[in-house]
């Protein structure tokens, strides 16, 4: 049996609890059929334990563990290891959902196709240049579906497309308008520490589909026909996903608050008067995590 890529030597020997883990799911895993065996199984799920966000360390790891997609992480690393028997699997498996999502929104067979091959090669790890580099599956974590983590990659990598164009003639465009450009206003302040200790560690738990979703409601201002129409869903799906996300994160964040000393009415309180938006450079920083190569664009553009 051919074995997976060994860890760095920077990086810890799996803990007996993950061997124990790797060795009670192997058979579920499909990693035998990847030709993973079971210590590189152990060190792929010691590696994403060791890559979560530090907010999120207070997770137990068993629950942490028994919480990933352990099929869908396997599938991916095998691909980005270049196991042919995976791509196969992937190939047929996810083919359908990359070109669907990106012909929804680049709306043009041709640069669906485009969008769809040059998402290929990132992932395969080949660059625009044809030279190997790091495969952009690696940065998926296990946590939520392989497919919704591959609609949020489509997505942002056609806002990326539309948003690098655009770069290249607006700013000439707007000097000739003779538009004036003023200094960014500086960003408020948080009062207590607390809270944006406890929406970082909260926001840290949550999967790729719901970190998109939050910022491309709160962050970027989209409404909610926008953000339907880019994943290809109803409105109403999206509103209801919304307000269950924000709910739940609002009594998690409560509950979070009291444990770090406030009292129940005080972290009501405070739920009341914050804005997700004040927090920018911790939310920013926290829902980009697990999407390293992901550029999230900051502010809506001008519709015209």
């Amino acid at each position: 049996m051919i074995s997976a890529p060994a860890s760095s030597s920077a990086e810890p020997e799996p803990s007996a609890s993950v061997v124990e883990f790797a060795a009670r799911h192997y058979g579920v895993s499909h990693a035998a059929d990847f030709g993973i065996d079971q210590p590189a199984l152990a060190r792929i799920l010691s590696c994403v334990l060791n890559q979560r966000d530090p907010a999120a360390n207070d997770v137990p790891e068993l629950s942490f563990l028994n919480s990933l997609r352990l099929e869908e992480l396997v599938l991916s690393r095998a691909c980005a290891g270049g196991n042919e028997l995976a791509w196969e699997v992937f190939l047929n498996r996810y083919r359908d959902t990359l070109y669907e999502t990106a012909y929804k929104v680049a709306k043009d067979d041709a640069a669906a196709h485009s969008l769809a091959d040059s998402l290929y090669a990132e992932l395969y790890g080949v660059d625009s240049r044809g030279q190997h580099r790091r495969s952009k599956l690696l940065y998926y974590q296990g946590r939520g579906s392989l497919q919704g983590w591959l609609r949020t990659v489509v997505v942002q990598e056609w806002i990326n497309h539309c948003r690098s164009a655009k770069r290249e003639t607006s700013l000439d465009e707007q000097l000739e308008q003779g538009a004036q450009f003023q200094a960014p206003e500086p960003k408020p302040a948080m009062a207590d520490a607390r809270i944006e200790a406890a929406v970082g560690a909260e926001l840290a738990t949550l999967d790729a589909e719901d970190r998109f979703l939050l910022v491309a409601y709160f962050l970027d201002r989209r409404n909610l026909a926008e953000i339907a129409k880019l994943l290809g869903v109803h409105e109403s799906t999206i509103s209801r996903r919304l307000e269950r996300t924000t709910l739940g994160l609002r009594k998690r964040i409560c509950k979070r608050l009291v444990q770090a000393g406030m009292s129940k009415r005080e972290a009501e309180e405070v739920m009341e008067d914050v804005d997700v938006r004040d927090l920018q450079v911790r939310v920013t920083e926290t829902l980009r995590q697990e999407m390293p190569d992901i550029s999230f664009y900051k502010h809506k553009e001008p519709q015209g």
